[in-house]
């Protein structure tokens, strides 16, 4: 089979790396560009409110723990997470604990209070305790991926794709390519590139703000939609959901509103008075979405499919999907 990935951020590259190894021939299309792998913040665990996506967490999570080349590739961090919530968490911790044994526990609000430094929670808030979680650096695992697929056969291209149409074949400025499959992982430039499904690009954003929260874990707090992790020397990188949909990927720009909502949402959740005012630094980029969200193999046209689509980033579930969409490729 002589297969094309279209897109060289973490979801492409992983993928691309996935089917060399399975004995493909593959042309990994990867210009260099701002994209979601080079801001992304990287947080992984393995709780997520749908027990299917918590599945594919945990075995993702349980892959980079275990094998020493990805952990290496990845840069992996293992800090502790926890998610606070109000919905049932037993089906997907559950999950957790059926492929990482002993990470997840729940606490209710008292010890969220308590432990993590959280304010003005409703009594029925609980909270998701993982020990095996953390954060990697989405950027510095697709480099690898793409430099070892580069000596192991495979051929890495900066050209910029411009078309994929049916058939499978592949246009840039220099020509067009024909192959057996095409797989279009280009996150926000996915839209414009194949139709075929209901994909849409959206800003993310996250900044870098020195406060004095008391957290000494990565976090995720649904109920207000803030997260942030630790970052060392007393800052901790924070964001919160951003509306900005259908955003131009070659245009974006920070929302400095958001990043005011993000301080001042941090300073009422967690009762500090202290700290800097603004952001050391903000960083703003986009990512792609479908409904429903996850990061998956989908077949769009003859011969060409997507792998992409996931909930704000395909950091926690990369490794287990790319595994799942290889396997796809290759029996189809």
């Amino acid at each position: 089979m002589r297969a094309a990935v279209v897109g060289g951020g973490v979801a492409g590259a992983t993928l691309a790396w996935r089917l060399r190894t399975a004995g493909v021939d593959v042309t990994a299309y990867a210009p260099e560009a701002e994209d979601a792998s080079g801001a992304s913040g990287g947080l992984v665990r393995g709780f997520e409110v749908d027990a299917d996506a918590s599945r594919a967490a945990a075995e993702s999570l349980a892959e980079l723990r275990s094998d020493e080349r990805v952990r290496d590739w990845a840069g992996y961090r293992e800090t502790g997470s926890v998610y606070v919530t109000a919905k049932d968490v037993t089906p997907s911790v559950d999950s957790v604990e059926d492929v990482l044994p002993g990470s997840a526990s729940v606490v209710d609000a008292a010890g969220l209070a308590r432990r993590f430094g959280f304010r003005d929670l409703t009594a029925d808030a609980v909270g998701v305790v993982e020990r095996h979680a953390g954060h990697f650096s989405p950027a510095r695992f697709r480099e690898h991926a793409l430099r070892w697929l580069a000596g192991h056969g495979g051929d890495v291209r900066t050209e910029r794709v411009t078309e994929v149409s049916a058939g499978a074949v592949v246009r840039t400025p220099g020509g067009t390519t024909g192959f057996d499959a095409v797989v279009v992982a280009a996150g926000a430039w996915t839209p414009r590139l194949v139709g075929g499904e209901p994909l849409r690009s959206k800003q993310i954003q996250y900044g870098l703000y020195r406060l004095p929260i008391p957290c000494p874990v990565s976090f995720v707090d649904d109920r207000t939609g803030l997260y942030g992790r630790p970052a060392g020397d007393g800052a901790f990188l924070l964001g919160l959901g951003c509306d900005r949909w259908d955003v131009d990927p070659d245009g974006v720009t920070p929302d400095h509103d958001l990043a005011a909502r993000v301080l001042d949402t941090a300073r009422r959740r967690f009762g500090v008075t202290g700290g800097a005012g603004t952001a050391d630094r903000v960083v703003a980029s986009f990512d792609c979405y479908r409904s429903p969200a996850g990061l998956r193999l989908v077949r769009v046209g003859a011969g060409v499919f997507t792998f992409t689509g996931g909930s704000g980033g395909a950091a926690k579930t990369v490794l287990a999907a790319s595994r799942r969409a290889a396997e796809e490729l290759v029996a189809a």
